[in-house]
């Protein structure tokens, strides 16, 4: 069975409508409109209600970056949000940048919430947990709330420095944090003989390592699933493989992880969505998961 899963209950988050290929979103107080290639559809509001309720548009100038537009100029380039249930209680440095991202990957929050019941529920002392592809970090200091022994893996030093900054003003502290290439890192720990409770990966389409190593999606994702499922613990353990790309199953995920785990047990497969207020649900990625518990 394939299921859907949304966040829910975010107050700092909106996902007020999207289409024509653009979304429209509340973050905090501010709300932007951002390009999204998934919203093939009509917008639901209007284009004049649109205009009428973002604070900040992004503007390609090319396929891959762009510019900002502010309605108001003291609209700050950068903000803070907070992510709040009765299990986490995260905060997370926002920020324009020239990709149209602003540093936050909101329908993660669902995998933030598996991950802490995950980490509670074990009876391990302090879980070992991996965060690979790590980017800013919402894994990672959900993983450190939680109270797992967290290492955080990103090939890109700026965005590692900016998940360092959400940790700290999560109030955590002791993530342990690795900028390198994810295929090496992992395979170097397979060597290492390390073992991890919990492990997610949420690749890319395309990446480059810090000293130039390619990674496309289709070419590597299996070479790395089967040394990840190696790092994971035999006693206590779980996974979530999550896939941003278009044209990407979760069929394609959950054959991924039963040839490399054939053992595998309690396999979930699905796709993560955005509710809009509006009315539509917005596709943004595929996942599998499972625990040995």
């Amino acid at each position: 069975m394939i299921n859907l899963l949304t966040p829910t209950n975010w107050k700092d988050y909106e996902l007020i409508d999207c289409g024509n290929f653009e979304k429209l979103e509340r973050f905090g107080k501010y709300i932007l409109i951002r390009p999204e290639p998934q919203a093939v559809w009509d917008k639901t509001l209007s284009e004049g209600e649109w205009q009428k309720l973002h604070h900040i548009k992004f503007r390609g100038r090319t396929a891959t970056s762009g510019d900002w537009f502010r309605k108001d100029k003291s609209i700050p380039d950068r903000w803070h949000i907070e992510y709040k249930t009765k299990d986490l209680d995260l905060k997370f440095r926002l920020g324009l940048t020239s990709f149209k991202h602003v540093g936050i990957f909101p329908e993660q929050a669902a995998n933030w919430d598996y991950i802490a019941e995950s980490i509670k529920m074990m009876k391990t002392p302090e879980p070992k947990f991996l965060n690979i592809f790590a980017y800013t970090g919402g894994a990672s200091i959900a993983a450190r709330n939680a109270g797992a022994d967290t290492t955080h893996v990103d090939s890109i030093k700026q965005v590692v420095t900016w998940a360092n900054e959400n940790m700290e003003l999560s109030g955590l502290k002791d993530i342990r944090w690795v900028v390198e290439d994810a295929l090496k890192y992992v395979q170097r720990e397979v060597k290492r003989g390390k073992k991890y409770n919990g492990i997610i990966l949420d690749p890319p389409a395309y990446g480059n390592g810090p000293k130039g190593e390619k990674w496309k999606l289709e070419d590597q994702i299996n070479e790395m699933m089967k040394d990840v499922v190696k790092l994971l613990d035999e006693q206590e353990h779980f996974l979530i493989l999550n896939t941003y790309s278009l044209g990407f199953s979760s069929l394609i995920v959950e054959n991924l992880v039963k040839s490399s785990m054939p053992t595998v047990k309690n396999l979930d497969i699905g796709e993560l969505y955005l509710q809009a207020t509006a009315g539509c649900k917005l596709p943004l990625g595929v996942w599998g998961k499972f625990r040995s518990f």
